[in-house]
């Protein structure tokens, strides 16, 4: 009797384990047989069986065309049969994706973040007048919660209006504006009245567990 025990170890590799070991034994079987048209009989019997342990991809856009795919690969790409779709290679498989493209930004003041700067672009490209000056304030209003985020002290306004004349490249400028921006302390506030609150759910959500 342990003679005829097999180990994982000792079997063929899955090449999509997913599937199982039985399903691989009917591929290598398929591949076994010399008759053209029963081969294209048990694929397509065997493409019926793959979707049925997967029915919660019927809904997927070309999920007929990924089981091929699949029967393909699994048959090591040596199953000879007929495809309603284009069959894939072993050279096709094993190429390299381009690598992805990641934006390259290096800001002076990563504090800000990305998102401030894609709103000053925005704003410089909007005609002067009431609502660009709203957008500019409200700019700066961000970035200095940004700043306090980062230093958790205190910025003078100027400081605030100095780096949205660089960050804008000369084009908003409020260094010398009679406005002043809202007082850190309500920033700062905001801020603890949302941590104070996360902080309360969490405990009631500790309470609830524990009893």
């Amino acid at each position: 009797m342990t003679n005829t025990l097999e180990y994982n170890t000792e079997r063929e590799h899955l090449i999509i384990p997913e599937y199982g070991r039985h399903m691989q034994k009917m591929i290598n079987q398929a591949k076994a047989v010399s008759n053209r048209e029963e081969r294209n009989k048990i694929a397509k019997a065997i493409i019926s069986v793959m979707g049925n342990m997967q029915p919660h991809l019927r809904d997927v856009p070309d999920f007929q065309h990924k089981l091929w795919d699949q029967l393909f690969i699994m048959s090591n790409f040596e199953l000879d049969v007929d495809s309603p779709y284009e069959k894939p290679t072993k050279e096709l498989l094993s190429e390299r994706p381009e690598p992805l493209k990641y934006p390259q930004n290096h800001p002076k003041y990563r504090f800000y973040g990305n998102n401030i700067k894609t709103m000053i672009d925005v704003a410089n490209t909007w005609e002067d007048g009431e609502l660009k000056e709203a957008l500019t304030y409200t700019i700066a209003n961000h970035m200095k919660k940004c700043f306090l985020n980062w230093n958790k002290d205190t910025v003078e306004d100027i400081v605030i209006y100095d780096h949205l004349f660089e960050l804008s490249g000369g084009k908003i400028n409020l260094r010398n504006s009679e406005e002043n921006l809202s007082e850190s302390s309500s920033l700062m506030r905001a801020k603890s009245k949302y941590s104070a609150k996360k902080g309360h759910h969490k405990k009631q959500g500790r309470q609830r567990k524990r009893y």
